[in-house]
């Protein structure tokens, strides 16, 4: 039985399981099973593809898409340049196992932004430092939009701590985007701590987060007359481009 999973820690926010479920059911693919692999450490990897010999593919969440990156053979060349992996697929052929790394994530913040995007867009706040928001940074540059990185240890002249967001910063900010996991379920009461006052009608906000639908961060910008999106679309995207990987 071909089988597909997730390997991330925690994994309750994941809605992967039942989507590829689904789309199992649709393409009649009763033999295919996905699996969620709560993984607390990276170093575990390498004994989960051991012990699990029918294991084809998988996607990786939150914290593990730049950590995972040693324990990988192969990396393509859009996970390479970003740094961060969230597809992998298990080449098991000719008696070895071979760890192929992809970055999918890129994929379905594209195909999300893509409509959203704006003449005259040229600069966005990216709130995290971690795989999802170097895949963001990596289709901002491809429009020429500039990037201010926000992170709780900042380095680099591209990046900045949280208290380094003062009125200038953020009101000229086209697109403010939060690639961290704050917000996200069971957690949906928790935001980013970010100067909201200074949000406007004019601001694309975007939270990659998809469970909740709308989380506290979008509900906070949607009140000052943002613009906003969740990350479900991208989810979407990035999923179905994982499955393309694993099947061509």
């Amino acid at each position: 039985m071909p089988l597909l999973g997730l390997i991330g820690y925690p994994l309750a926010h994941s809605f992967s399981r039942d989507y590829f479920t689904k789309k199992f059911r649709q393409l009649g693919l009763s033999d295919h099973e996905y699996r969620e692999f709560a993984l607390p450490c990276p170093g575990d990897f390498p004994d989960l593809v051991r012990a699990h010999p029918s294991l084809t593919g998988l996607n990786v969440t939150t914290p593990h898409k730049v950590t995972i990156i040693p324990y990988l053979d192969w990396l393509d060349t859009t996970a390479l340049r970003i740094g961060a992996v969230n597809t992998i697929r298990i080449d098991r052929g000719g008696g070895h196992i071979i760890l192929e790394g992809y970055n999918t994530d890129a994929y379905g913040f594209m195909m999300m932004y893509r409509p959203l995007h704006r003449t005259g867009f040229r600069q966005a706040l990216i709130l995290g430092t971690g795989g999802a928001a170097r895949a963001v940074r990596h289709v901002f540059d491809g429009y020429g939009v500039r990037c201010l990185s926000v992170s709780r240890q900042p380095s680099g002249p591209d990046q900045t701590g949280y208290d380094g967001l003062d009125e200038i910063r953020v009101k000229t900010a086209d697109i403010i985007v939060n690639a961290t996991p704050v917000g996200m379920f069971p957690h949906t009461g928790d935001c980013p701590v970010f100067p909201y006052e200074w949000i406007h009608p004019g601001h694309v906000v975007i939270d990659l987060i998809y469970n909740p639908v709308k989380t506290l961060f979008l509900q906070k910008a949607e009140d000052r007359g943002a613009m906003i999106s969740n990350g479900l679309e991208m989810f979407h995207h990035q999923a179905d481009k994982s499955w393309e990987l694993w099947t061509e």
